[in-house]
C-alpha cells in the first residue's frame, strides 16, 4: 500500500502540473468557463449572491461550500456593519477562509469594480482547481488530502485558535501530536494552551520544517488509519461539516491578534 507521504508529494512536487491537468477536466473547466465568462457582470452582493453558480463556485474555491446554504449568515461577512468597536463579522471570525472570502469579494470598499480585480477573476479560479485536487486525492487516501490542504493552509495559521476553528487543521495538529480524539471535547482555552506547548506554530512559515510537520502527520496517520479507507469527508467542503459551525459562532468574539 502506498504511504500517505508517497501520495501527498507525488501531487504536490510538480503542483503547476497537476493543477493544469485537473483544471482541464471536463466537469472543471465547464465551471471554470461560466465563472470566468459571467463574473464581470457581479456588481453588487445583491448579484453575487442572486447568481447560484457564480456564488456556489466562489464558495467551493474558498472551501465554504458546506456554507452556501447559509446566504443570510454570506451576505453578513460581506456587508454587515461594524459594530460599536468598528468590527466587523468577518473580523471576529478565526477561519482565515471567511476573511480570504471577505477580501475577494469586497465590494464594501471597491463596488462594482469589485469582480474587475484579479482576486475575484483569477484567484478564484486557481483555488477552485485546488480544491478539487485536493477532493480527489480524498477519493483514495483521506490522508492525502489532509496533507494537501494544511500545506495550503499553513501560511495563514496565526494561533491555536486559528487552528481549533478549522476541524481539517485541527485534526492534523492532534493527529501529528499524537493527542486524542477526545481532546475536541475538553475546553477551547484549555486545548489552545496545549497546542502552543507543543507546537511552534511560526515554523509553518518554514518550508523545511512545514515539510517535516507534514511528514509527521502522514506517519502518524498511516498508523493509526488504513489508508485504503472511505474518506472522511466532514472534515472538508461539500459535507454536512466542514468546519465546526458551533465552534467558529464561540470563537467569534476572540480576536486572533490577542493569542
Amino acid at each position: 500500500m502506498t504511504s500517505t507521504y508517497l501520495n501527498y508529494k507525488l501531487i504536490s512536487r510538480d503542483i503547476t502540473k497537476t493543477m493544469s491537468e485537473k483544471a482541464s477536466e471536463k466537469a472543471n473547466s465547464r465551471e471554470i468557463k461560466y465563472y470566468s465568462d459571467h463574473i464581470s457582470e457581479i456588481k453588487s452582493v445583491d448579484d453575487f449572491i442572486g447568481n447560484a453558480r457564480i456564488f456556489n463556485f466562489a464558495m467551493q474555491a474558498f472551501g465554504l461550500d458546506d456554507m452556501a446554504y447559509a446566504k443570510g449568515f454570506m451576505r453578513k461577512i460581506l456587508a454587515g456593519p461594524p459594530d460599536a468597536n468598528g468590527m466587523r463579522l468577518v473580523d471576529r471570525i478565526q477561519d482565515a477562509r471567511f476573511r480570504e472570502f471577505a477580501n475577494a469579494f469586497d465590494f464594501q470598499t471597491h463596488g462594482a469594480n469589485t469582480t474587475q480585480r484579479p482576486e475575484a477573476r483569477q484567484a478564484p479560479i486557481d483555488s477552485y482547481v485546488r480544491q478539487k485536487l485536493e477532493s480527489d486525492a480524498g477519493q483514495q487516501d483521506e490522508g492525502t488530502r489532509l496533507a494537501l490542504y494544511f500545506k495550503r493552509q499553513a501560511g495563514t495559521i496565526k494561533s491555536a485558535f486559528g487552528i481549533l476553528a478549522d476541524k481539517a487543521l485541527a485534526e492534523v495538529v492532534r493527529t501529528a501530536l499524537g493527542l486524542p480524539p477526545e481532546m475536541a471535547m475538553s475546553n477551547l482555552d484549555a486545548q489552545a494552551a496545549l497546542i502552543n506547548r507543543k507546537l511552534d506554530i511560526a515554523s509553518f512559515q518554514d518550508p523545511e520544517k512545514l515539510d517535516k510537520f507534514i511528514k509527521r502527520f502522514t506517519i502518524m496517520w498511516d498508523q493509526k488509519n488504513d489508508t485504503a479507507s472511505t474518506p472522511t469527508l466532514s472534515l472538508f467542503g461539500g459535507s454536512d461539516s466542514g468546519f465546526d459551525t458551533g465552534l467558529l459562532l464561540k470563537l467569534q468574539s476572540i480576536r486572533l491578534e490577542g493569542h
